[in-house]
């Protein structure tokens, strides 16, 4: 049974493995902890520990285990599923890997970087440029996103298309386990078939296994070409065609193909600083290409224009720009990547994040697009993402004028109608958010009960005590 309260004599143990000035107990200094990133999860915790050595965590673990403490890992505090807040009304202690932040290594030849779970991604991004590399994780949240907690979600992010998610992009992990116990499984090895994989155990288990506290990543060579463009469509069928094409004519060259609507546009438009209409008239539907290669720019420039002619030779595009410079490059993608902050000036927002077979995204969009149409009349429909990899940010902002706690008082119910469609097609209820407290529910009614069983055994086998993360994922 875990703790349901915490003394003063085991708040003074547990502050005296971080020193008293790295266990926050004030309300003021908690706060910051309590709050996930969208506001829709509000938790309690008495006390928020910030180790600053693999030493401390293993320390606090084992103590929390001894004592039946709920520990929640919490990284940057960027999700959006309450994967990382304490839950409410309970006496959950937050594990913050702020101080756990250095690179410890970086190997150009070998094409690795080995990173504390603490390290801001951008940070990681910069160690990898400042020896010609590329780490190619790349978020909104990329300056205070931290690399554990995108492990432990398994992050996409843009450039799935061409490098894969986060069990693609790691090559090897540290893990403190609820115990206490030290795994060092930072192998750099790209071949290794000793046994059992654990390190995709811990990938993707939001914190519910242990704690991430190090990790081997895989670096590339930077690209000598990159071009980036803007084109406007009729339809999501349209998108889909023109994705095709650009799929053959470019292969693993074709590194983001982003779907954007009208709507989005206007949003970004209006509500983000320095964000302007890329074209010159309005369109229903927007794509961002990316192309990189490794050889010479001139490459990526042919492969671009051939493909935008090729477009609008067959009525795909209706009008497309490509960007002249690095800068113009970065205002595409920031457009892209302002999409759902710009939501939330225009009230509430019922949010999706959702993956379906790419050939399946223009009928499942239609589909969920009359029934939430259906279900509220006047809903502004904001559905952008991923495209190349059928991953789609189904958002619903409110009405115009309508009451926001009402509209938000229907989140469930939308949500129970989106997911039902995407379903339907074959997807899945989380592309890469994670399922953490929203989703818990949800997916035990949607998984095989054998699945459920093996996750829940995966769960008591390494965390005995319960003490992990509790009520995310999966019941304790």
């Amino acid at each position: 049974m875990i703790q349901a309260t915490l003394s003063p004599d085991l708040i003074d143990r547990f502050a005296a493995i971080t020193g008293p000035a790295h266990a926050l107990t004030a309300d003021r200094d908690i706060a910051p902890y309590l709050v996930e990133s969208r506001g829709l999860y509000h938790g309690t915790s008495p006390l928020v520990l910030r180790p600053g050595s693999v030493e401390e965590v293993s320390k606090i673990l084992a103590l929390a285990t001894e004592t039946r403490t709920a520990i929640v890992p919490q990284g940057g505090n960027t999700g959006h599923v309450g994967g990382a807040a304490p839950r409410e009304g309970a006496m959950d202690v937050v594990l913050s890997l702020t101080r756990l932040n250095r690179i410890r290594d970086v190997d150009p030849v070998g094409n690795v970087v080995v990173a504390d779970g603490g390290c801001v991604l951008a940070t990681i991004q910069e160690a990898a440029e400042a020896v010609d590399r590329l780490f190619p994780l790349s978020l909104g949240s990329e300056g205070s996103c931290q690399i554990g907690g995108n492990l432990s979600t398994n992050a996409g992010g843009t450039a799935v298309l061409a490098y894969g998610n986060m069990r693609q992009l790691c090559l090897g992990l540290e893990v403190v386990l609820p115990t206490g116990e030290v795994w060092n499984g930072l192998r750099r090895l790209k071949k290794d078939n000793t046994g059992y994989d654990l390190r995709d155990l811990f990938i993707g288990a939001e914190g519910t296994l242990g704690v991430i506290t190090g990790a081997v990543l895989k670096l590339f060579p930077r690209p000598l070409g990159h071009e980036v463009a803007f084109a406007g469509l009729k339809s999501v069928a349209d998108a889909l065609t023109l994705f095709e094409r650009a799929s053959s004519r470019c292969g693993t060259a074709l590194t983001g193909f982003e779907l954007m609507p009208r709507l989005g546009v206007d949003f970004t438009t209006r509500h983000i600083p320095g964000v302007r209409d890329p074209l010159a008239s309005r369109h229903d539907w927007y794509v961002l290409v990316d192309i990189s290669t490794s050889d010479a720019p001139e490459t990526a420039a042919r492969m671009m224009e051939a493909l935008l002619a090729e477009g609008i030779e067959a009525g795909l595009v209706e009008d497309a720009v490509i960007a002249a410079s690095e800068e113009q490059r970065r205002a595409l993608w920031h457009m892209r990547e302002s999409m759902s902050p710009a939501q939330k000036p225009e009230g509430g927002s019922i949010k999706h994040d959702v993956s379906v077979p790419v050939s399946a995204v223009p009928a499942f969009m239609a589909e969920a697009d009359a029934a939430v149409m259906a279900a509220i009349d006047g809903a502004r429909i904001c559905s952008f993402g991923h495209m190349g990899d059928g991953n789609i940010h189904y958002n619903i902002s409110q009405p115009v004028g309508a009451d926001t706690a009402a509209f938000l008082g229907r989140w469930r119910e939308i949500n129970d109608l989106v997911h039902g469609i995407v379903l339907k097609h074959g997807g899945s209820i989380s592309a890469e958010h994670g399922i953490g407290q929203l989703k818990r529910d949800e997916l035990a009614a949607i998984r095989a009960p054998i699945e459920m069983d093996l996750m829940a055994r995966v769960k008591r086998a390494f965390d005995p005590a319960g003490i992990m993360n509790p009520g995310k994922v999966v019941r304790n």
